[in-house]
């Protein structure tokens, strides 16, 4: 079974390089001296020490191999001019919330990318999936996972943050 492409930008790849670096060089060999540093103290039945760095260890090679696994399967994305929206695309939305009406920017990208908090909005999430392959000044309608239907205007689609 042929594994899933993931698709991310030039960016999110640095990123990941740059963190995969940091694990090697850094942090993975840090986590080995701590290790050894714990043996050294004996019983390891009852090392607190030696537990935390196994536990450690389990966590940095978790995220080692994850890194791995997406930077062997991804696709770089590559954006063109038109004014759709799509994967890599930043867009300015504007929609009615709770608190009243709310202008926002995003980044459409692959789900291993994602990231809310930053602005950074899957294209396998409701409002993702509902606004690829619209365009600026449509509106267009998202059913949210509580059931509910937002109108969601589409302000601008570029290749760059505004």
């Amino acid at each position: 079974m042929e594994a899933k492409k993931h698709e991310i930008t030039e960016e999110y790849k640095k990123e990941l390089e740059a963190e995969l670096d940091n694990l090697n060089n850094v942090l993975i060999p840090a986590n080995v001296q701590a290790l050894q540093d714990a043996r050294s103290q004996g019983d390891l039945s009852e090392n607190a020490d030696y537990d935390a760095a196994r536990n450690e260890q389990a966590r940095l090679n978790g995220r080692l191999n994850e890194i791995k696994e997406i930077l062997k399967n991804s696709v770089i994305l590559e954006l063109d001019k038109s004014d759709k929206v799509q994967n890599g695309k930043f867009i300015k939305i504007q929609y009615t919330g709770p608190k009243g009406e709310v202008t926002e920017q995003y980044q459409i990208v692959g789900s291993v990318e994602a990231d809310i908090f930053n602005h950074k909005l899957s294209n396998e999430s409701p409002f993702g999936k509902a606004l690829i392959g619209h365009k600026k000044n449509e509106t267009v309608k998202v059913l949210t996972p509580a059931g509910t239907t937002v109108s969601v205007k589409i302000l601008s689609v570029s290749n760059k943050a505004e």
